[in-house]
């Protein structure tokens, strides 16, 4: 049992990566779960990319793809030629069956409840004999103290990436107050006639009567008239997965230049060209959230 802890973009993906080519050439079965289909597609596209063509089987499973495409999917993971498996919490229902597990990744690990995390395990445990048992690495850019009372109570190592790769620029955080929107405004379209990209994130969805918050749907429709030469998107919670994925898929290819988001891009969205992010009523988000 490891957790690996390091910032956003410091290289706990390709840590994961050589793990599970260690496994499999070790000729067990691994598998990836993450909390969001837009993460698990993420780590899906990188790992296929450096997997494939070492011949290595990579299979892909989310609570929304087609019933065939489950069945593809659950058939390649129970006769075991998928090798690397990725997935949301879909991973941990009865149905999937795994041939031979013997290591389990869980990223963003906060996220997930304990039984959840254990549940994936057990799918790899020989029930019979009680000494096969696979190896967990969970990863995670969010310090929390859980991590710390799992480090006192349970077999937990602990490894940190405190670096980050070379060439990084600083982080500049700075809190604005809410009159000098006019001057965000500028410097967001500033940042956008260099080529940069943006994220624009907001608390809540549409407005509720007891919270009187700037929504992102609200601040799609006012960026897009304050910002009428450059490209806005808008994703939240409640769209379809197909037009989540295609929204981030454009703002990955910089078709859009201002992203306006709820907090679903909280974990490990990888868009290296957005380099400036507003975040709305920053006081209703947790640390952690925000550190994401």
């Amino acid at each position: 049992y490891r957790l690996l802890q390091g910032d956003v973009g410091s290289g706990k993906t390709i840590v994961a990566a050589l793990a599970a080519l260690q496994a499999i050439d070790a000729g067990v079965q691994v598998a990836l779960m993450a909390p969001t289909e837009i993460l698990a597609e993420q780590h899906f596209q990188k790992l296929k990319m450096w997997c494939e063509p070492l011949g290595i089987e990579v299979c892909w499973l989310t609570g929304s793809i087609t019933p065939k495409a489950r069945k593809i999917a659950n058939a390649a993971i129970s006769s075991g030629s998928a090798r690397l498996v990725v997935g949301t919490q879909a991973l941990i229902q009865e149905t999937v069956e795994f041939f031979d597990l013997g290591l389990v990744i869980v990223d963003e690990q906060h996220r997930f409840g304990v039984a959840q995390r254990l549940s994936l395990s057990k799918k790899g445990e020989d029930l019979e004999t009680d000494d096969w048992i696979p190896h967990q690495l969970t990863m995670s850019a969010t310090p929390i103290p859980r991590t710390l009372a799992m480090t006192f109570y349970a077999d937990l190592e602990v490894s940190s990436i405190d670096t980050l790769p070379p060439g990084r620029t600083p982080v500049v955080t700075k809190l604005i107050s809410n009159a000098r929107r006019d001057e965000v405004l500028g410097h967001v379209a500033q940042a956008c006639a260099t080529g940069q990209q943006v994220y624009w994130v907001c608390p809540l969805v549409q407005e509720s009567e007891s919270l009187d918050l700037q929504t992102a749907v609200d601040t799609h429709l006012a960026l897009t008239e304050a910002l009428p030469d450059y490209t806005v998107g808008l994703v939240h919670g409640q769209l379809p997965t197909a037009e989540k994925a295609a929204v981030m898929k454009a703002f990955r290819e910089a078709q859009i230049n201002v992203l306006v988001s709820t907090t679903v891009i909280e974990v490990g969205v990888d868009v290296p060209n957005a380099s400036l992010m507003v975040i709305e009523h920053a006081e209703r988000f947790g640390l952690a959230q925000l550190h994401q």
